[in-house]
């Protein structure tokens, strides 16, 4: 039996904090609308304290949504937007999550030492306090709040539990673990999740959600890991965008759930063959191109060019590829160039109209090599180039 994974999609708001990819209004409700389409559980529609601009975006997403399903709330996305644990953010955020149907405020406030020190002056009794404040008065606005101990990954064990259980008593059902700066590693990340669940009291209240940045090239793997060892809630972007060196990428986690189901035991509400058109909807909007070979919806992802691994695709699919591409809304791509083999050659040309004979294709194939060694990419207009002058010898 599967268990049910929250797909949190933050784009809107951590992935559009990635220098460069700030979205207006406008470009927010254009993602919205495609995150709907996938079926996100969770849309963070943006930080309403941050400026003007992200408080209306946040009401006009709350306000689409809703005259969109109409009062068929239980198939909404919930609304959520971000609050600093300051009585103006939280009430920013209430004001502009009104139209919502089903809304969360997100709480946040940092944890660590050295944030502590450095960035909030406070003492660990001050953070206990504010905490408590702060999703009381976002309890008091909202039916749902989630909270967040920022830099989670650096903060002591049992000062962690503590400001969690104080969350939990002020109204949190939602306590989101994030690992802020990507500096925890999968057995570690899984650990602090397993110790949230066995050792925060009254836990069995709240949803347990993950939320990991890409520091070291682990958001990922982290997020697997807190999953396995019982969160509920992964918190995501697409096409791994955000601070730095960005999140965990929503298309990885939801295939990896997916792909790998009797290792996990765990699935999602994700309409996955919306993955790569949602991909490049918000490679458009923020200007951020996708590397070809980023997981799932990179333009490699299920290209192939090397002649061993085309002939095992063309006699089953499965023997290179993990996934099958229109699952993702993908297709596969048998490119030509200096790695391939006879086996794509006749396939492209027999798809180019032409039939060659053992001969014919032998010595296409002998030209397309030289070819090859001088061009990374072999166009139609070349094949049929070759193929013309491979009839007439």
């Amino acid at each position: 039996m599967t268990e049910h994974v929250a797909i949190f999609d933050t784009t809107l708001r951590d992935g559009e904090q990635s220098p460069g990819a700030s979205m207006t209004r406008f470009e927010k409700l254009r993602v919205a609308r495609a995150l709907t389409r996938l079926r996100v559980d969770v849309i963070e529609a943006g930080f309403p304290a941050a400026s003007p601009d992200d408080a209306r975006a946040v009401h006009e997403v709350a306000e689409q949504l809703a005259s969109e399903r109409g009062d068929q709330g239980a198939d909404q996305p919930i609304v959520c937007a971000l609050a600093r644990a300051a009585r103006t953010d939280i009430e920013c955020a209430a004001a502009a999550l009104v139209p919502a149907v089903r809304p969360r405020i997100h709480v946040f406030l940092a944890t660590s030492p050295i944030h502590r020190e450095y960035k909030l002056k406070m003492s660990r009794t001050e953070v206990v306090s504010r905490t408590r404040d702060a999703v009381t008065l976002a309890r008091s606005l909202c039916d749902e709040v989630e909270f967040s101990p920022e830099d989670a990954g650096r903060t002591e064990v049992d000062f962690l539990h503590e400001v969690l259980e104080a969350a939990l008593e002020a109204g949190a059902s939602v306590l989101n673990i994030p690992d802020t700066v990507g500096y925890t590693v999968p057995e570690e990340f899984g650990a602090m999740i397993a110790g949230v669940r066995a050792q925060v009291r009254g836990i069995e209240r709240a949803t347990i959600s993950v939320h990991c940045h890409d520091d070291l090239g682990l958001a990922v793997a982290n997020t697997l890991a807190g999953l396995s060892a019982g969160a509920r809630q992964a918190e995501v972007t697409v096409n791994g965008i955000g601070e730095r060196a960005g999140n965990a990428a929503l298309e990885a986690v939801v295939m990896a759930i997916r792909s790998r189901s009797e290792r996990f035991g765990l699935e999602t509400g994700v309409r996955t063959e919306e993955l790569v058109p949602t991909s490049q909807v918000v490679s458009e909007v923020t200007g951020m191109l996708v590397p070809p070979c980023q997981a799932v919806v990179g333009l490699n992802a299920f290209s192939h060019e090397a002649g061993i691994h085309q002939h095992g695709v063309l006699a089953n699919a499965a023997t290179y590829e993990i996934m099958r591409p229109e699952t993702v809304g993908a297709a596969t791509r048998l490119v030509l160039g200096k790695h391939s083999g006879r086996h794509a050659l006749r396939l492209r040309l027999n798809d180019l109209g032409f039939a060659p004979c053992a001969e014919e294709l032998d010595r296409a194939f002998t030209s397309f090599k030289v070819l090859a060694d001088r061009k990374k990419t072999i166009a139609d207009d070349d094949l049929k180039t070759l193929m013309q002058a491979a009839e007439a010898s």
